[in-house]
């Protein structure tokens, strides 16, 4: 059965923008004297529908990322395509173990009391939930500073390490607004450095978005994680 007009239409529109955004990663790879292969794009899906996180997958788009648990845990059933599935948002402790129901990887790990409640949410699944620890980038007291302070990042890595069910993958962050994200990801990569040195396969580093993924990618993120660049103005939900 052929597809509608608007639905070509979204098509071609989604197919343009991922396109764009894979040739920005090409080129701030090649400046950086790195190999796109090395950076994985997760496009983030919040409040797009599961028509689109279908296309995505059909248009080659491996890794998706959705920062609301309910939201993801009724998506992700509507998408048949096989796609690696990330949580991205600020991750409540009560809905820790509901998550693991459906995420693949967790980027945003940023305290102790998550991991217990993560494993034990993970020991029913067939292989170990992969997580990274968000690392705060931002100055210390800073309003609304989400993440782990770089200082307490190495005991919360151990943590994950250790608990059987996760997979400790590496960090996630986020560089804070108004300060020059180039400076945020070097802090970062530092951060990153010091938990691969305990734990050798920790290599990946989330961290770029529609605006920055360029100098995330100078610093040596492996993952970008980009919505609006590639599926547009995010859908106003009533």
């Amino acid at each position: 059965m052929s597809s509608t007009p608007s639905a070509d239409a979204r098509r071609d529109e989604v197919a343009a923008g991922l396109a764009r955004v894979r040739e920005r990663i090409a080129t701030a790879c090649a400046t950086a004297g790195r190999r796109p292969e090395e950076v994985t794009l997760t496009v983030v899906t919040k409040y797009f529908p599961p028509s689109d996180v279908a296309l995505l997958a059909d248009l080659g788009v491996t890794d998706v990322g959705e920062n609301k648990h309910q939201e993801a845990a009724d998506k992700r059933p509507e998408v048949p395509q096989p796609l690696r599935w990330h949580f991205i948002g600020g991750l409540q402790s009560n809905k820790a173990a509901a998550v693991t129901r459906w995420a693949d990887v967790v980027e945003s790990v940023d305290r102790i009391k998550l991991v217990g409640r993560l494993a034990g949410g993970a020991a029913e699944r067939e292989a170990p939930l992969d997580v990274l620890v968000q690392v705060s980038l931002d100055p210390p007291g800073a309003a609304g500073r989400a993440g782990a302070a770089p200082a307490d990042v190495p005991a919360l890595a151990e943590a994950i390490a250790t608990a059987g069910t996760l997979r400790l993958r590496g960090v996630m962050g986020v560089a804070p607004l108004g300060e020059d994200p180039a400076a945020a990801f070097a802090r970062l990569a530092d951060v990153a450095a010091e938990v691969r040195r305990d734990h050798p396969d920790a290599t990946w580093v989330s961290a770029g978005m529609s605006g920055d993924l360029e100098q995330a990618i100078a610093a040596g993120a492996t993952h970008v994680r980009v919505g609006s660049a590639v599926l547009g103005p995010r859908p106003v939900i009533k």
